[in-house]
């Protein structure tokens, strides 16, 4: 029988350590460049959710040889790649299925000269073109083509690309990652200007220079590339998931916990810990490990002059839109108010609903913004039954029933588990009341 769904019986206070998992978004990535050389590849702290065993399972249908060393560590060596099976249906159905296939086309086009895909899949988010990526794959030298018959497919090859100025036209994570695979690998200098420098992306290009590129900028919006020929093999540590780590912050003051986040790189985490303290959430930092106390009500910050606070998101360094819905859900029993604003994507705040209707106070201006009042635990939320709209909203949910009264039910639980290893039964090691049905 399938579980798809999760029952959450709320009220329970947690306590515990917990390890974030390894980043889902940075994997993504890492996983993609081992395309780019026929040496093998170790890659350590790999985390064992949907999403990315899907992406391994379309490297070994390509040829790839993955093998499992021990939990989170595998090796891969790409010396053997079938180029037709990527032109194949069966490809074309399984890269669908995940939106982190889009990250293969420059690995593929750079070291064999073509790459075909289709749409991607991913969280209904709201509009997430494509074009960033193959104009800077263009500029390179690629020639593309777009089939729109069957659901549309990208096409994209090239004999021999050829390095460029490239002002990419949005900071896009995947899209810097793409055209940087692309261009470790092209003749001459490639220089990318407004590139994504979020931490995940600063490691695959350390990655990429321990493999024998040559990638300077790293950590800036102007990355200079100069081609080599050949790229070797290399081991690389996945760093731990901030969005883990926000939403285990959010957990824990959600439902007035003591928790320890182990191992956290927070020194890779950026201005999350401040929103959180903004936020009202007390943090204690003991070296790598985050201490989040029990707190029996946390107060929003205001503005300067008094007005109400906002959180908005941006690229980085600016706050991840990954962690917005947590802000949401925390906010709604914080005392005070804040005013979300989500300017990346334009159907994240359609969750909110879910949340109304268990007895948040929510105010949804219009698919961007949302503003909280606060009720500061006068009133519980009630336990619901709702659905998982996307990852990151799933959690939220997950965190808001599990500080209800009552049990709630969560159904299309599948969409959490795209980006949270066994998310039930490390809350369980909490104490949290939460199964599978």
């Amino acid at each position: 029988m399938r579980l798809d769904a999760f029952e959450v019986v709320g009220g329970n206070k947690l306590s515990g350590e917990i390890i974030p998992q390894g980043a889902k978004n940075e994997a993504l990535q890492i996983l993609c460049a081992v395309l780019l050389t026929d040496k093998k590849v170790i890659i350590e702290n790999v985390p064992d959710i949907v999403d990315v065993n899907r992406l391994i399972d379309l490297l070994r249908g390509l040829g790839v040889k993955v093998k499992k060393i021990s939990e989170g560590k595998f090796s891969f060596k790409a010396d053997e790649i079938d180029l037709d099976y990527f032109g194949s249906e069966e490809f074309q159905t399984n890269a669908k299925k995940i939106r982190g296939s889009v990250m293969l086309i420059g690995p593929l086009l750079a070291r064999f000269g073509r790459a075909y895909l289709p749409k991607p899949g991913g969280d209904k988010i709201g509009r997430r073109r494509m074009d960033t990526h193959f104009n800077g794959l263009q500029m390179l030298g690629g020639k593309f083509r777009y089939d729109d018959s069957k659901g549309g497919k990208y096409f994209i090859e090239s004999k021999k690309l050829k390095g460029t100025y490239i002002l990419m036209d949005e900071i896009s994570v995947t899209g810097t990652a793409n055209v940087v695979m692309a261009a470790a690998l092209a003749k001459g200098k490639t220089q990318i200007y407004n590139a994504a420098c979020e931490p995940y992306l600063q490691q695959l290009c350390k990655m990429l220079n321990r493999m024998g590129a040559k990638i300077k900028g790293i950590g800036s919006n102007l990355l200079t590339i100069k081609g080599v020929k050949k790229l070797g093999g290399t081991n690389h540590r996945v760093l731990p998931d901030m969005i883990e780590i926000g939403s285990f912050i959010g957990l824990a003051a959600m439902t007035q916990s003591e928790i320890t986040i182990k191992d956290a790189a927070v020194k890779e985490l950026g201005i999350i810990p401040s929103i959180f303290k903004k936020m009202g959430v007390n943090l204690e930092f003991r070296g790598d490990d985050i201490y989040v106390p029990a707190q029996e009500e946390h107060e929003i910050q205001t503005f300067i002059d008094g007005s109400i606070l906002t959180v908005y998101d941006s690229p980085w360094p600016g706050f991840t839109p990954d962690l917005m819905s947590i802000v949401l859900v925390l906010a709604t029993q914080a005392k005070g108010s804040v005013l979300i604003h989500q300017k990346m994507f334009e159907s994240r705040l359609f969750f909110v609903d879910k949340l109304i209707d268990m007895g948040a106070q929510i105010i949804l201006c219009d698919p961007h913004r949302a503003t909280v009042i606060g009720m500061n635990r006068q009133n519980d939320l009630r336990g619901i039954t709702m659905s998982s709209p996307d990852i990151r909203a799933g959690v939220a949910l997950l965190i808001a029933a599990l500080s209800a009264k009552g049990t709630s039910r969560i159904e299309n639980i599948n969409q959490i588990d795209r980006g949270y290893q066994n998310i039930d039964g490390r809350l369980r090691a909490l104490g949290a009341d939460i199964r599978r049905i």
